[in-house]
C-alpha cells in the first residue's frame, strides 16, 4: 500500500496485533527492512526491533554475536552494527582525516579503540587521544603516551587496563593504563609481530620463526614458559577464551 494508508489509524494492518506484524516482518532482508522503516514513524520503530536484526546480525561479520548467538555488545542496538557490519564489508565510510602527526616510521600504525579513546602506535611510542564529544573527530593532544621501545611498536593489545606491545626491538612491553607500573624484557632475537594477553599470560610471535609464551605471574615476570618454532615468520597469534 502507499505510505499514506500504512501511515492511517485506520489502516487494517494497525488491527494485528504485534507478534503477527513482527512475524511478518520476521521473513524481510535487511535491504527491506530498512525500507519499510521509511514509511512511516511506527512502522520505523516496528521494523527497528533489536528481534527482528539478531537472526540478521548473525550472519554479518563482527556484529558482536559468537556463533552460538551470545551478544557481546548489549546495548547497541544489532540494526546500528548490521549498519556498520555491512559498510565495513562494502567499503562505506566518510573518508576524512582525524589526526596528523610528524614522526618518521617504517611500520603502518596499529589501533584500538577502547571507549572514548584512541590508542594509537606512532614510531617507538602508544598515545592515547581522547575522541571528541560532539564525535567529530579527535583532540588534537594526545591525553597519555606509553613508551619503552627502541624501535617502531608492530603490534599493541589492550586489555583489562594494560597495553601490552611488541616492537621492532624484540621486546614486550606491558604498561597499566591507569598508573605508572610497567614491565620490559628482551623476548625475540627479531622484531616482534603479534602479541596477546590474558589470564597472566603473554603470547608472542616474530620474525624469528618462533611463538612463545610468557608469565606475568609474580616472581616469574618475564619468564618464558614454552617455545613453539615454526617454519616461518609469525604474524598474527592469539589466546583462546579457553586459554
Amino acid at each position: 500500500p502507499p505510505p499514506s494508508s500504512s501511515s492511517s489509524p485506520s489502516s487494517p494492518l494497525w488491527a494485528l496485533p504485534e507478534e503477527l506484524l513482527l512475524l511478518i516482518c520476521s521473513y524481510l532482508d535487511a535491504q527491506a527492512l530498512g525500507r519499510l522503516g521509511q514509511v512511516c514513524r511506527r512502522l520505523r520503530f516496528l521494523s527497528s526491533r533489536d528481534l527482528l536484526w539478531r537472526r540478521i546480525a548473525r550472519g554479518c561479520l563482527n556484529s558482536g554475536f559468537t556463533q552460538l548467538g551470545t551478544d557481546l555488545a548489549a546495548g547497541i542496538p544489532v540494526k546500528e552494527r548490521v549498519k556498520v557490519s555491512q559498510n565495513w564489508r562494502h567499503g562505506r565510510c566518510r573518508r576524512e582525516t582525524v589526526l596528523k602527526w610528524k614522526c618518521k616510521q617504517v611500520l603502518m600504525p596499529w589501533m584500538e579503540l577502547d571507549g572514548e579513546y584512541l590508542y594509537l602506535s606512532q614510531a617507538e611510542n602508544i598515545q592515547a587521544y581522547r575522541l571528541c564529544p560532539d564525535g567529530t573527530g579527535l583532540q588534537r593532544h594526545p591525553q597519555a603516551i606509553f613508551s619503552g621501545h627502541q624501535e617502531d611498536v608492530c603490534r599493541f593489545v589492550l586489555v583489562n587496563s594494560n597495553i601490552v606491545s611488541g616492537g621492532g626491538d624484540g621486546n614486550i612491553v606491558l604498561h597499566k593504563i591507569h598508573g605508572s607500573y610497567s614491565v620490559k624484557f628482551s623476548a625475540h632475537e627479531q622484531e616482534v609481530n603479534c602479541v596477546d594477553f590474558q589470564s597472566g599470560l603473554i603470547v608472542s610471535g616474530s620474525r624469528d620463526r618462533t611463538a612463545k609464551v610468557w608469565s606475568l605471574s609474580a616472581g616469574r615476570v618475564g619468564q618464558c614458559l614454552h617455545t613453539v618454532q615454526t617454519e616461518d615468520r609469525v604474524w598474527s597469534i592469539a589466546i583462546s577464551p579457553l586459554l
